[in-house]
């Protein structure tokens, strides 16, 4: 199979996305020749470790550079104060300093942790991303948004920090479990709803290929994904235009259900693709989208085995965790929603009963 870039032009801050399969153990490669990283901690959860972590750990060691390897709890709760204030410890520990590079091998957790040690510690360190998760590589690894939760507030404390490199081996979903590869696929057709109706046109057609994980649909579909971002993070870096708020779609009732269930119940695709069928339910219960658009979005959700009924978490429950939600203005609720397949609108002032309603199966 071939190998792919995709451009993310930020002047001083670009950098490329380079897919293929079978890469992985051309990481140090990678790393090594975007800088001269010299001490490069890699860092990954127990479920990565091996063998896509030590295979990483391995090829930068072969480019002579001094490697340590750290690994972390699996899960979302590994997203906190606690575990970054671990690893600043860890750095310090191993001698990094300004000259150190931390390598990210795994799914969105340990890019979003690692990416926001690397932007704080000893006031920004070079950061690169391996994304091992369908989710991570087409949406978290991309763009610089690092971070991690507070108990009620997911992504509350972050960062925007630009990686000096995204590494995507289509191979390594190979070893993911059916429900986290699931899950990335939700935000694989988000970006078919909100920028590009011909994506969602191939998705449609094209299933059956990403139910058996093809790796040439794979590619193709994680570079258009990758190339949608980067459009959009090179108009908006910092979410100060309103633009980039548009791949936040769904994302208002998912980081809710998420909240609520408690952090780890539902993978975050699972809860986008919720959030989705929400959205699209509120767009068109408020008049902006037909009957087609829901049905197709729910049953592409659905073609691809993803859950979109809202678990009995509680309405008021989930209401004020919406209320917390970083995209709130002035105390009202705000949500990206569709006026056609391939492109939404930030809407604010959305009335709260008509929220209750987007929660409820029609």
């Amino acid at each position: 199979m071939s190998v792919t870039q995709v451009q993310v032009r930020l002047g001083s801050r670009s950098y490329a996305i380079e897919i293929g399969s079978g890469v992985l153990a051309d990481g140090g490669r990678f790393v090594c020749s975007r800088g001269g990283v010299r001490h490069a901690v890699v860092v990954a959860d127990e479920n990565v470790e091996s063998p896509h972590a030590m295979a990483v750990a391995e090829s930068l060691a072969r480019e002579d550079a001094r490697v340590d390897l750290v690994v972390v709890e699996a899960g979302e709760g590994s997203k906190s104060v606690d575990m970054a204030a671990g690893l600043w410890q860890k750095l310090l520990d191993l001698g990094a300093d300004r000259t150190t590079a931390v390598v990210a091998v795994g799914g969105g957790v340990i890019g979003d942790l690692s990416g926001f040690v690397a932007a704080t510690y000893a006031r920004g360190l070079d950061f690169f991303q391996i994304p091992t998760t369908l989710l991570a590589q087409v949406d978290s690894s991309v763009g610089g948004k690092v971070g991690i939760n507070l108990p009620a507030a997911k992504n509350m404390v972050g960062a925007f920090w630009q990686p000096r490199g995204v590494l995507v081996d289509v191979a390594t979903l190979g070893t993911l479990p059916d429900r986290e590869y699931r899950s990335g696929l939700a935000e694989v057709v988000k970006y078919g709803v909100i920028l590009d109706a011909e994506l969602f046109g191939f998705l449609e057609a094209s299933v059956a290929e990403l139910n058996a994980r093809d790796g040439e649909t794979l590619i193709r579909t994680i570079e258009r994904c990758c190339r949608l971002k980067a459009d959009v993070v090179e108009q908006d870096e910092r979410e100060t235009s309103g633009l980039r708020a548009v791949l936040n779609y769904g994302h208002t009732f998912a980081h809710a259900l998420e909240a609520v269930a408690g952090y780890g119940e539902l993978l975050h695709g699972e809860a986008v693709a919720i959030g989705m069928e929400c959205a699209a339910r509120l767009a068109h219960g408020l008049g902006r989208i037909d009957d087609s658009f829901v049905e197709r979005q729910r049953n592409l959700l659905r073609a691809l085995r993803l859950p979109i009924a809202v678990p009995a978490l509680g309405e008021d429950r989930l209401i004020a965790a919406m209320a917390s939600d970083k995209k709130v203005a002035h105390g009202r609720l705000r949500f990206v929603l569709p006026t056609k397949l391939g492109h939404v609108e930030l809407v604010s002032g959305v009335d709260e009963r008509a929220v209750r309603g987007a929660l409820v199966e029609e």
